[in-house]
């Protein structure tokens, strides 16, 4: 059985997300998706709009999507190694960067296969997020 990871916020779920958890799927059996922790999303400077136990209940709900993990640290690879995934996905606005050109080599060494998607052009949670700000006044503290 081929076990894939993928992790992400998962803020303001949209197709992006969606696009991502559908090719994963397509290259394992079983798909384990983590979603990372309010805490650990602040690495980012920023704090989900969406609480992390309803992200997690919306990833869980998705299709493609075989089981969710809590993703409460940035090592990846300590994840992958535990839940025993020989492939790893991450969208490709993380190929070539300092960081993934590191966890290349690790997961390398380990035999665990990451696989970049493209990233869907056009959408992100941070514009949705600024959209939201602008035409609405809406923010994560309301």
């Amino acid at each position: 059985m081929i076990i894939g990871y993928t992790s992400g916020v998962f803020d303001l779920f949209h197709i992006g997300h969606l696009n991502l958890l559908k090719n994963a799927k397509g290259l394992c059996d079983k798909l384990i998706v983590g979603v990372t922790t309010d805490d650990l999303s602040l690495y980012k400077g920023k704090s989900p709009m969406i609480p992390f136990e309803d992200r997690l209940e919306i990833v869980r709900n998705i299709t493609y999507v075989d089981a969710v993990v809590p993703q409460e640290n940035m090592d990846k690879l300590s994840m992958c190694k535990k839940l025993k995934a020989s492939i790893m996905v991450v969208g490709d606005d993380w190929y070539d960067t300092p960081r993934w050109n590191e966890y290349e080599q690790q997961f390398q060494e380990a035999n665990i296969q990451i696989v970049y998607f493209p990233y869907t052009k056009g959408i992100s949670s941070t514009r949705i997020t600024q959209a939201l700000k602008n035409t609405r006044g809406w923010t994560n503290r309301e």
